[in-house]
């Protein structure tokens, strides 16, 4: 393996891909080389995948049509942990260690691609029902329980929600937190674990804690109003007269921008792709709202059926 291809196997932090050849900054001649094999990313990656096809197989066998071969739930958890493969393990990781822009794209696909649809893939009954069984059954009463119900609806309440991620937004960007994350991998792990865990909780308050009209409602609401806080902060990036992040000022000239054009250029990462994503996912749930109305309840596949998957839950 050539010296720079070595040097671009990076991990979740992923600062050591920003170095090649013998300390200089990665180039774009290596980036497609620069994977990340990184075993405490690489690990947990493969694992949700084997425990949600374990389990999807075992509900299948249940009965349970919504986890079929091709259906919603199951091509959007494949499109979600895609999303996380490309943002975490493929070369973006380490692009995020030279460019600005490239971090930015990185936190994007995280937060706006494999979130919400790795919550539309509604992994967390899969994954229980993917464990063994003496586990599932151990682990089933204790997700049950009142106090882990509590502590969940409390996390996920639309409100809390909305305020977490945009916190996490916002205070990540302030120019010495930021240039931490690209110095430091403890600090950029915990930034990237911020994001994902803010946005996974957001989305799932969006989408699965809704009831009724009101609730779609709400949740068109806090979309927006993140579209809003969202783009304000991409338009400052993008017409922000300085750098914000000089630790990129060594790297950007190597791929053809100066540090102010790549701040730019995040900043319309942030401001337009962003947007878009967040406004026609509002224009769903307003869509939705509309025609929001009580109709048969379908049978549910969750928590409360986990212990004994040959087992079908009425009606």
């Amino acid at each position: 393996m050539r010296a720079g291809a070595a040097a671009g196997l990076v991990h979740l932090a992923g600062v050591s891909g920003a170095e090649a050849h013998a300390g200089e900054p990665l180039a774009p001649h290596d980036l497609w080389t620069a994977w990340s094999l990184e075993p405490f990313v690489v690990a947990p990656v493969l694992l949700s995948a084997l425990l949600y096809a374990r389990g999807a197989s075992r509900l299948r066998r249940a009965g349970a049509r919504e986890y079929q071969p091709g259906s919603g739930r199951v091509r959007a958890f494949a499109a979600g942990w895609a999303s996380l493969v490309v943002a975490l393990v493929s070369p973006v990781d380490a692009l995020g260690g030279v460019l600005f822009s490239g971090h930015m794209l990185q936190h994007e696909i995280l937060m706006l691609l494999a979130a919400p649809l790795l919550v539309a893939g509604r992994p967390f009954v899969a994954f229980l029902w993917g464990l063994p069984a003496g586990w599932r059954r151990s682990a089933g009463p204790l997700l049950r329980s009142p106090a882990a119900r509590r502590v969940w609806r409390g996390a996920t309440l639309p409100l809390l929600a909305w305020s977490l991620h945009g916190v996490a937004l916002w205070v990540w960007h302030i120019p010495r937190l930021f240039e931490a994350t690209v110095t430091a991998d403890l600090v950029h792990t915990f930034q990237h674990a911020s994001f994902f865990v803010t946005a996974v909780i957001f989305w799932w308050a969006l989408l699965e804690e809704k009831t009724g009209a009101s609730g779609y409602g709400m949740a068109c609401l806090y979309v927006f109003t993140t579209a809003v806080h969202s783009s304000i902060l991409g338009a400052l990036l993008t017409f922000a007269p300085t750098t914000w992040y000089s630790v990129y000022a060594p790297t950007a000239p190597v791929w053809g921008l100066t540090p102010l054009e790549d701040q730019q250029l995040g900043g319309l990462i942030m401001w337009v792709p962003a947007g878009i994503v967040y406004a026609a996912s509002g224009l769903a749930l307003f869509a939705a709202w509309i025609h929001a109305a009580p109709g048969p309840r379908s049978r549910r596949w969750s928590l409360a059926t986990a212990e004994q998957p040959g087992r079908t839950q009425k009606r």
